[in-house]
């Protein structure tokens, strides 16, 4: 049987399509991951902030682990619901359950390596993570928002981005990321990439049937 190849219109045509499609398959909730990560990181950030102000320890810091705990056990539960209730994935489906996948793994990598310097060598290197969690998944969020043609993904990943780069240079030029400058920054970045996205989500959605 003769395999019949498809034009370059008609590829563009059918990707669009299934870009289309997806967008039109959105539920009630779609923008659910979305703010659980963003409030988790707001509330979390803001917690160890009043902290540090209060009482000056250091250790206080190890309550950002919060985040990936409570987000890494909540994610799953909202991911199996989403995935129920939209039915068959698309082709972008795949493609932006792929990005934050390995946005995931990549997040525990980089625990494990700031992990490894800090018991190893005594080194400690975790503002590198600020920097991952601004100009990693800032990046991604804003690839995401090109494949499924949103605006406000791609303009909240433009300013965790943009935010990143700030984090990455004041690490490189050994600027300390002081609680009194650098977390109403990084807040507000992930009010941007995560909050407003994900109100804007669900406010498009269509209810599940």
């Amino acid at each position: 049987m003769e395999e019949k190849h498809l034009t370059e219109r008609e590829s563009i045509e059918l990707i669009a399509a299934m870009i289309q499609r997806t967008k039109g398959r959105l539920c009630l909730g779609d923008g659910n991951i979305m703010l659980l990560w963003g409030y988790l990181t707001v509330t979390v950030s803001l917690l160890v902030g009043g902290l540090l102000v209060w009482t000056g320890h250091p250790a206080v810091n190890w309550l950002w682990f919060l985040i990936m705990i409570v987000g890494g056990t909540l994610t799953p539960h909202l991911a199996r619901k989403k995935a129920v209730d939209a039915g068959v994935k698309s082709y972008a489906d795949t493609i932006s359950s792929g990005i934050w996948q390995a946005v995931g793994y990549s997040s525990l990598a980089c625990i494990a390596v700031c992990l490894g310097m800090m018991l190893l060598a005594g080194k400690d290197c975790w503002s590198i993570m600020f920097v991952f969690a601004l100009l990693l998944v800032g990046f991604a969020e804003l690839v995401q928002g090109v494949v499924v043609k949103e605006v406000s993904l791609v303009a909240g990943g433009a300013v965790g981005m943009l935010a990143g780069v700030v984090t990455l240079a004041c690490v490189a030029a050994r600027v300390a990321l002081s609680a009194g400058w650098f977390l109403p920054m990084f807040i507000a970045a992930f009010v941007a990439m995560m909050i407003v996205p994900g109100h804007v989500l669900n406010h498009r959605a269509r209810p599940c049937r």
